[in-house]
Formats: C-alpha cells, structure tokens, sequence
C-alpha cells in the first residue's frame, strides 16, 4: 500500500481533490487529506467546507509516496504561495518520487519548471502556464513522474490514473468498470 497526501486551500475545487481522495481509498491506498495551513477546516471555491486529517506540518513526507494538487481558484494561488508545500513538491520532482495536478494546478508545476520537455494538460485557460511542457487535450497525461489533469470533469481520469501508478494498469481499470465509469 502506498500513501498520498492530498493538499486543500481555501479555494480549491471539490470535485477534483474529493475524486482523487474517493478512488484512492476505495482501491486500498492510504491518503491523508491536508491543510495547508494550521487551520483544520478547509471551504472550496464553492463554499464545502471538508474536516482534513493533518495539517502541513503534520505530514511527514519521508513516507508520503505522491503529493497531490487539487485546482480551483482561489485554492491553486494558495497552493503555490505555501512554501512549505513547493518545497517539498520540488522535492519530490527531483527524486523522481510521484507528483499529480489536476485543473489550474499543472500551472505550479509548469512556473517550477518542471514541465520542461514533459507531456502535460491542464484547465484549457492554464495551458499557456505549461512552461515548456508538450500540451495535450487529454483528460489525463502521465510522463514519468509526473500525471496532470485537466479539470473537474477529468476527475475520475486523473484520479484512474494515479491509482495506475501507484499499484497498476489493471487496478485502474478494475476500479473503472467497479465504478461504472467503463
């Protein structure tokens, strides 16, 4: 069993981190839900306020297997401002341990440059924040360890789609026919 951290600001986007937090847990994997502040309540860009299992500075990311990036606005700003958070996004990146975005949080990755000569999608508003990324219009890209998606009605994609990586091609389409998603 793997484990994934997921990281909620004000803001983000329900669908997204929800489907992500959903899949992951049904399929037997441990995900912790974080704030990325000190506070243990986080509202999305619709007003669902969700209580998180940690706080940022609970999370020891030494066991943490993919960190995950859920979109929305205002919750990908806030993402990228906690430094705390690109920090260890960074990271991750360079150890060639798992990193997932969904919606307008591929944009983190692409001003981190770590785009750079990946394949990868996003919200198609955010597609020219992909710094030298090859954009694709699917629901969901993973190039190496990197897995982008492109928005709330992608979710279950992107979230297929890390579960691929973290246990297998089949699991991830088992869960799909489980879900009636295939």
């Amino acid at each position: 069993m793997s484990k994934a951290a997921i990281f909620f600001a004000t803001g983000y986007e329900e669908i997204e981190a929800l489907t992500v937090v959903d899949i992951l847990r049904r399929a037997g994997e441990e995900i912790e839900m974080v704030s990325v502040t000190e506070e243990r309540t986080v509202t999305s860009s619709h007003g669902v306020t969700v209580t998180m299992d940690k706080v940022l500075s609970e999370v020891n990311f030494d066991e943490t297997d993919v960190i995950v990036l859920p979109g929305g606005m205002p919750g990908t700003s806030n993402l990228e401002a906690c430094s705390a958070l690109m920090e260890q996004v960074d990271a991750f990146v360079k150890a060639d341990k798992l990193v997932a975005a969904v919606c307008a949080a591929p944009s983190i990755l692409g001003h981190r440059g770590h785009l750079k000569g990946r394949k990868a999608c996003a919200f198609p508003s955010m597609e020219s924040q992909l710094e030298g990324a090859q954009v694709s219009r699917e629901p969901a890209v993973r190039d190496g360890n990197i897995i982008t998606g492109r928005g709330m009605g992608a979710a279950i994609p992107f979230a297929l789609a890390i579960l691929g990586a973290l246990q297998s091609e089949e699991a991830a389409e088992e869960m799909a026919r489980g879900i009636v998603f295939k």
